[in-house]
């Protein structure tokens, strides 16, 4: 089975940039070697050891050890296993420390700052830093962000030997350009290893914002945290994880890219925490499908599934089935281009979006929140609910152009799928087995609020708007469902109506 392995380590930033040794590699004469190159960056990584105490009963004994026997009053065992477990301090077991090695950079040596991975020091309660010669330093937590897996720390620069980065413009790194990883892989210490730019903006599942720089450069346990260099000494990426079946490298690696970690590392380093701006909406891909159904030229933008009352997006009149194909003057190609674009603008700002609304372009501006104080104040639902809400099936009238049943929403209806009060539409009853409704994961309780955005209620208001998509020459109509007050958008195809 194929595994995703985060890897642990390194810090990065640099600041002065001595003129390169001529015989630096290039791409049309990769034998002069990276050795002038890695002589001066290596100084500027670092490897991070964390030790975590195991957490203790109310014997003073670690959880992991096994229950304290229970003997007769008097037994002498009884009087060896309480000394035992006294033997501790402050009455407790020997704490045994967990170590985990990783990898940073530094990124200012007058102000100790060092950057990493969230996930190398995240359960530590002592961090120590390993220079290049050797000397060690306890670091402090200046502030970590796990949505993007970065931590900052912290060392007194008094005495250190420091020698900083400074980052690159990832954003113009190519596939194939050279690139060298520098880490403390396994624990061995600082190592360098080269590679080439394999892939831009990968998106591996492991958060909100992933943009992955893709590497064949040797990266394993031990580098994450650590620095990707360009052929300049700039830091163009954070070493994070790689894909593999065995835990060891096979040639693909993943680096944030520099572009994304550089503005999370400053607001850490500035504020403590993260400050990204918030939009307010719910949103999901546009498929040919859905651009189909709604009389878009082709897949683009990010579909607005619901929008949070009273939220920015709501303020500034953005639509729940408005399509939003572009922000601030950049074009959304993709969904998952439009959360990186608004959780980079500052908050506060006011910034132009423009909307595919019902087959007109609308023009709009919103003035963004913040998405941190949303989350705090519960403004953000956070999970889909996906329990099954079969049970015994009530009546509904069969509409089977789309492969389901409807039926009004009635009190009885209401009680038995757990629909909101505030939720309008027609309940899905039944769902034909192995049609189209069932592989695009639709189930009895489903409310169907609205087709192409127009509201319905019944079977009826459900026929005629297939009989208009029909009329108007389109195969697919738009859904939009609410499931335990949750909404999406799924289209589905006509094609079966026509049988």
């Amino acid at each position: 089975m194929r595994l995703l392995t985060g890897l642990f380590l390194t810090l990065f930033f640099v600041v002065s940039q001595p003129a390169l040794a001529q015989n630096q590699p290039t791409p049309n004469n990769p034998n002069n070697g990276f050795a002038d190159l890695a002589e001066r960056l290596l100084p500027s990584v670092v490897n991070i050891s964390t030790t975590q105490e195991m957490a203790q009963d109310g014997f003073g004994a670690p959880h992991n050890m096994p229950d304290f026997p229970e003997f007769p009053e008097g037994s002498p065992f009884k009087d060896f296993f309480e000394d035992f477990f006294r033997q501790g301090p402050n009455g407790g077991a020997p704490v045994l420390p967990q170590a985990s090695l990783g990898s940073g950079f530094v990124i200012d040596a007058t102000q100790g700052f060092i950057a990493t991975n969230y996930h190398v020091i995240s359960m530590a309660d002592e961090i120590r830093v390993t220079f290049h010669d050797d000397t060690t330093a306890t670091a402090e937590l200046v502030g970590s962000d796990e949505k993007t897996d970065i931590a900052v720390l912290k060392v007194d620069p008094q005495d250190l030997p420091l020698v900083d980065t400074s980052f690159g413009n990832s954003d113009n790194m190519r596939v194939g350009d050279w690139v060298i990883a520098i880490g403390n892989p396994f624990g061995l210490g600082g190592t360098v290893t080269a590679g080439i730019v394999s892939a831009r903006q990968r998106d591996i599942n492991s958060g909100p914002y992933d943009d992955y720089i893709q590497t064949d450069a040797s990266i394993n346990r031990g580098n994450s945290g650590g620095p990707m260099f360009n052929m300049n000494g700039e830091v163009i990426g954070i070493n994070t994880a790689i894909y593999s079946p065995s835990g060891g490298s096979v040639g693909i690696g993943f680096a944030i890219p520099s572009s994304l970690a550089e503005p999370v590392i400053q607001q850490l380093i500035e504020y403590g925490r993260t400050r990204r701006g918030w939009l307010g909406v719910r949103i999901q891909s546009v498929t040919d499908d859905i651009a189909e159904s709604l009389g878009l030229d082709r897949a683009r933008g990010a579909l607005v599934a619901s929008l949070t009352d009273d939220g920015p997006a709501q303020r500034a009149g953005i639509q729940q089935g408005d399509i939003i194909i572009s922000f601030n003057g950049r074009t959304i190609d993709t969904m998952r281009e439009l959360p990186r674009l608004v959780a980079e603008t500052e908050i506060e700002t006011t910034v132009p979006v423009t909307v595919w609304r019902r087959g007109d372009v609308v023009a709009l501006t919103v003035t963004l929140g913040e998405l941190e104080k949303a989350e705090e104040t519960g403004l953000i639902d956070t999970g889909y609910n996906t329990d099954d809400l079969m049970m015994d099936d009530p009546d509904g009238t069969m509409i089977d152009a789309i492969g389901l049943a409807v039926a009004p929403i009635s009190p009885s209806l209401r009680q038995q799928f757990n629909i909101p009060d505030d939720t309008q539409g027609a309940v899905v009853t039944d769902v034909v087995q192995g049609g189209q409704a069932q592989e695009q994961g639709l189930i009895p309780g489903d409310v169907i609020v609205d087709i192409n955005q127009v509201a319905v209620a019944n079977a009826t208001d459900i026929e005629a708007q297939i009989t208009a998509a029909t009329e108007a020459g389109r195969g697919k109509v738009l859904l939009l469902i609410s499931r335990a007050g949750d909404i999406r958008f799924v289209p589905l195809s006509l094609e079966q109506g026509d049988e």
